[in-house]
């Protein structure tokens, strides 16, 4: 594990970039940007010009280290270059952005309240290959809509088996059991959910860590007792569906969260916008977003 992205990550002051929108999720990640799906007919197009967009905003002035720690990756744009580099290598050569790998498939149907990961074959694999091209973390979500006691303790087993999995390849795993923010009992949900990931946490071995992704919670500060545990790098928030500055004003009140937003990251951003105006509208995105994170 490289100790200076570790040491970034724990203790840079910034948040974590999700560009990881992946197969049912593109589509709608290119309509925001104000690409329609008549622009593409085959898969590859539309990955293509998803990672065009990607690299936009990857190569913007606005996107540097000095407000961005990590950035999170769909495998299809590990895979791909930025001016002759692999995604990665370019985000921390030239940029100091450490990488993450969302390495689901996407989540069951509904069971217990709860949507649990699908299977995710090949993993050893994808975890393999990650490290060979110089990724960090790892990123995996499951999402909770109830506050049922059975499904919340699966999901939370679920995500630590596979953590485990993932830590003992040499990454570290972004563990993400999204508490729906449209959940008629969220705080039952962010009750149990809490108690669940700390029982997981004392039974880890010593060495592992893992960064926790969570919903921004209805009580500020609710995930105090989660940041500083020994095993906790890290707890960042996602946006969940709210707007870009409720997000960021709901995020500023936990002190100490940072954010890991995506479609709040994107907000405002255009396919048609000249380079002067999308680079000045990220660039506020991400001063907005970079002071929500530092309180």
């Amino acid at each position: 594990m490289n100790n200076e992205k570790l040491e970034r990550i724990r203790t840079g002051k910034g948040f974590i970039a999700a560009l990881d929108q992946s197969g049912g999720s593109t589509p709608k990640a290119l309509q925001q940007y104000g690409i329609s799906e008549d622009h593409y007919s085959t898969e590859e197009d539309m990955y293509k010009l998803v990672h065009e967009m990607r690299t936009r905003i990857i190569k913007s002035p606005a996107f540097d280290s000095r407000s961005i720690l990590g950035a999170i990756l769909f495998e299809n744009t590990m895979d791909r270059t930025i001016d002759g580099q692999f995604t990665a290598d370019y985000l921390w050569e030239k940029k100091g952005i450490a990488t993450f790998l969302k390495v689901d498939q996407g989540l069951a149907e509904q069971e217990d309240g709860v949507q649990l990961l699908k299977p995710i074959p090949g993993l050893d694999d994808l975890l393999k290959r990650a490290v060979e091209r110089h990724v960090f973390g790892t990123k995996m979500r499951s999402v909770i809509k109830e506050a049922n006691p059975a499904g919340i303790k699966k999901v939370v087993e679920q995500q630590f088996a596979i953590g485990k999995q993932i830590a003992a390849a040499g990454l570290v795993p972004i563990i993400e059991p999204e508490v729906d923010i449209n959940s008629k009992d969220k705080v039952a949900s962010e009750n149990l959910l809490k108690d669940e990931i700390l029982a997981q946490l004392s039974a880890l071995d010593q060495d592992v860590n893992i960064i926790l992704k969570l919903a921004i919670p209805t009580e500020d500060n609710f995930y105090q007792d989660l940041l500083g545990h020994p095993h906790v790098i890290r707890v960042v928030a996602l946006s969940g569906g709210y707007p870009q500055t409720e997000a960021n004003e709901r995020l500023a009140r936990n002190h100490g969260l940072i954010a890991s937003f995506s479609r709040a990251l994107a907000e405002g951003l255009s396919a048609d916008q000249t380079d002067e105006t999308f680079n000045a509208a990220l660039s506020q995105s991400i001063q907005d977003i970079y002071e929500a994170s530092i309180t």
